[in-house]
């Protein structure tokens, strides 16, 4: 028997907090508990009671980051919850939606039959629902949330919370109409969680390296706007003086770059980093004009401004976080911290007493393709550390090209040398190849695909032959990069838990890579537990599949010293 299922929900006028629960049969709930967040001791005792029923464990519901964001605030961690937002996005697809959408969709009710918010303006009347005993009625007559309701004042949180049962033992439901989806949405609503930790906690950095490295690049810290132009000049003129006096040419603008490298003998396309890396010997205004671009994305994106906008005082690097992308499913980062220069990197220093645990998981999205396929070749490939080197050797090419090819078949691309080891890996390996075949095929009819996890993601219909090879390619991308986000976020909370007893706290999770802060007398048994935790989160998700996962995972004081 599963447990009862508790809402949550928060005033946010008066910080009172609303538990409604399951009161023995679907469909009803009560009000089991108001306690006012000033005392959190109160709400945590009433938790940590709940949560301590092993046989029937509490599964806590809550609408969107609000809840968790208060309870945060005040100490207080929720077991295992369920974020009717998140939910709501892996039945039916999208990166957002409103509670009055959450609550027709759980309902089962005609999504375009859900009334309009009210604007506001002279033109728009706003009806006043009904009110009870518990405040305003928040359904109208066809079962819709009011409008009214929405904009109300009165309305409490404890209509809130009970609301809230009623849609999660709704959504469970639909979870699970498809394989693993309860789990994943378990998952994903955990990983909304660890990114309001995140956004917590902070990424540690050294404020004297970090002002070192930026001063480097975007020259002294500017005290006036002209101290801003005098620095972009300086950083300018190690490229400008490269080239024949008399041209002017705005190093911001990529035809003017495009036309003076042409007026050089440098016959380049474009002037991408990629493109440009080629000739760097051809002539030393490439080499000065690709140090200059790494410069100047410093200088504009992660300069003085940014050190000041946001890093704190007590010398960490704050951002938002989001556990979903809308896309692929990833977790990512604002304020930089997802796309911090390398050159930045030796600034992010654990702090004193203290080390980093870092651990990257190796060739992830064909390991993943091997569990989502079934391919039982592929699977095999899997127990070698170096699967690319297993591949390789079955297609008897060199491991390079072997690299490209599989990745040239999860991306849909087919050229050069990865061609005709293209073919190779329609012989060695043909139930993952037909796997993505398949996924690129639905996507070019503009069907609707579903990851292994169980998310919803549509693909928009168009008439357009290009426009559908490109949802085809996205659709075939979308199975293994969908589902390895899922693998991601489950050993990522697998590890949370696991860490817990070392005071270690994940502090970045950057694509397929975990950082950890951790107290330096309890770096190692936290690499152990981080470790462990990646063969517990495959085994959970893969179903007991024998496709073997792998980490880099080592003990290092600074970014920087983590090996590639």
């Amino acid at each position: 028997m599963r447990g009862p299922l508790l809402g949550l929900a928060v005033d946010a006028r008066t910080g009172e907090v609303a538990i409604a629960t399951t009161a023995g049969s679907p469909g009803t709930a009560q009000i089991d508990h108001q306690a006012h967040l000033s005392e959190p001791v109160r709400a945590g005792k009433l938790i940590a009671a709940r949560d301590g029923d092993t046989a029937h464990p509490v599964r806590w519901v809550w609408w969107s980051d609000q809840v968790p964001r208060a309870l945060l605030a005040h100490g207080i961690r929720p077991g295992r919850g369920l974020d009717l937002l998140q939910t709501d996005l892996l039945l039916h697809g999208g990166a957002r939606a409103a509670p009055e959408h959450i609550w027709a969709r759980a309902m089962g009710l005609d999504r375009d039959g859900v009334p309009a918010r009210h604007q506001g303006d002279l033109f728009d009347s706003p009806d006043d629902p009904p009110v009870g005993s518990d405040g305003p009625q928040p359904l109208d007559e066809q079962g819709y949330l009011r409008p009214g309701f929405l904009a109300a004042e009165g309305s409490t949180a404890s209509q809130w919370a009970h609301l809230a049962v009623r849609v999660a033992e709704q959504q469970t439901q639909q979870l699970q109409e498809r394989p693993r989806a309860v789990a994943t949405a378990y998952s994903e609503s955990g990983a909304a969680m660890l990114a309001l930790e995140l956004e917590r906690t902070g990424l540690p950095v050294h404020r004297p390296t970090l002002e070192r490295l930026i001063e480097a690049s975007a020259g002294p810290r500017p005290h006036t706007p002209q101290d801003e132009i005098d620095a972009r000049a300086v950083r300018d003129t190690a490229v400008l003086a490269l080239i024949p006096p008399g041209r002017a040419v705005d190093l911001r603008n990529p035809e003017q770059v495009l036309n003076m490298l042409h007026g050089l003998g440098i016959r380049v396309d474009n002037t991408r980093k990629w493109e440009l890396d080629r000739y760097r010997s051809t002539h030393p205004v490439v080499d000065a004009l690709l140090q200059w671009r790494a410069d100047e994305r410093i200088a504009t994106t992660y300069g003085w401004a940014w050190l000041r906008d946001h890093v704190g005082r007590d010398d960490r690097l704050r951002g938002r976080w989001h556990s979903f992308d809308g896309g692929a499913g990833r977790m990512t980062a604002e304020a930089g911290l997802h796309n911090l220069p390398a050159a930045l990197r030796p600034a992010v220093v654990a702090a004193p007493g203290h080390l980093f645990v870092r651990a990257d998981l190796g060739q992830i999205e064909p390991r993943v393709l091997a569990v989502v396929s079934g391919d039982p070749a592929l699977i095999a490939a899997t127990a070698q550390d170096d699967l690319y080197r297993t591949v390789a050797d079955q297609l008897r090419v060199e491991r390079p090209i072997a690299k490209v090819a599989v990745l040239s078949a999860m991306y849909g691309g087919a050229a050069g040398q990865a061609a005709a080891a293209l073919e190779g890996l329609d012989r060695a390996y043909p139930t993952a190849m037909a796997y993505l075949r398949a996924a690129q095929a639905t996507g070019e009819s503009g069907g609707s695909i579903t990851t292994y996890g169980g998310r919803l993601i549509t693909v928009p219909r168009s008439t357009e032959q290009a426009q559908a090879r490109a949802r085809g390619r996205f659709s075939r991308n979308a199975v293994v990069q969908g589902a390895a986000a899922e693998f991601f976020k489950a050993w990522a909370l697998t590890a949370r838990h696991a860490i817990a007893a070392y005071d270690a706290r994940i502090v970045l999770c950057l694509h397929d890579e975990l950082l950890v802060h951790v107290p330096e007398e309890h770096a190692p048994a936290t690499a152990a537990a981080v470790d462990s935790a990646l063969q517990d989160a495959a085994r959970r998700w893969t179903e007991g599949s024998p496709a073997r996962f792998v980490s880099a995972t080592g003990i290092v004081r600074s970014w920087a010293d983590a090996k590639p």
